[in-house]
């Protein structure tokens, strides 16, 4: 690389804001904890803001506590989902397929656009972090509820 290619590279790099004055460290606990909203959830679910979008990293983060019953709305997101299991039992499903199984080290990937839900099992709660990219300033588009009868299938 030449010299003139590599000052221009790392002026750039610099002047988007990349390099941070140091580390940021969110202490266990002190996050924002809130119930998920009856709009968008069915049943009890605890959802901890780990990480906001902020530039230049632009997704955000929740770690998602479903208690046994409860799930999501169905919705999609405009850049994808991942999910990542880390405590229980739950299930996830996309429209028109049969719902699955996820436990602790599970880890979904959601598609852009594909409609879905996810949740606790009838008889065991579930936590997952929620991991969504933004695109044009937006993660998710929420829709109907899962009704009980869809919910048990």
């Amino acid at each position: 690389m030449t010299g003139l290619r590599a000052l221009t590279l790392a002026t750039a790099i610099i002047s988007t804001g990349a390099f941070a004055e140091g580390m940021e460290i969110s202490k266990n606990g002190t996050r924002d904890t809130f119930m998920g909203p009856a709009d968008k959830f069915t049943g009890t679910a605890y959802i901890e803001m780990v990480f906001p979008n902020n530039e230049p990293f632009m997704v955000n983060s929740g770690k998602v506590t479903f208690m046994p019953g409860a799930r999501s709305n169905w919705h999609t997101h405009p850049a994808g989902q991942m999910l990542v299991v880390t405590d229980g039992k739950g299930w996830v499903q996309e429209e028109g397929k049969e719902k699955v199984v996820m436990e602790p080290g599970d880890v979904v990937w959601c598609p852009p656009g594909v409609k879905h839900w996810h949740g606790a099992t009838d008889k065991t709660a579930v936590t997952h972090y929620a991991i969504q990219q933004f695109k044009d300033g937006k993660n998710v588009d929420w829709m109907e509820a899962v009704t009980d009868a869809q919910y048990g299938e």
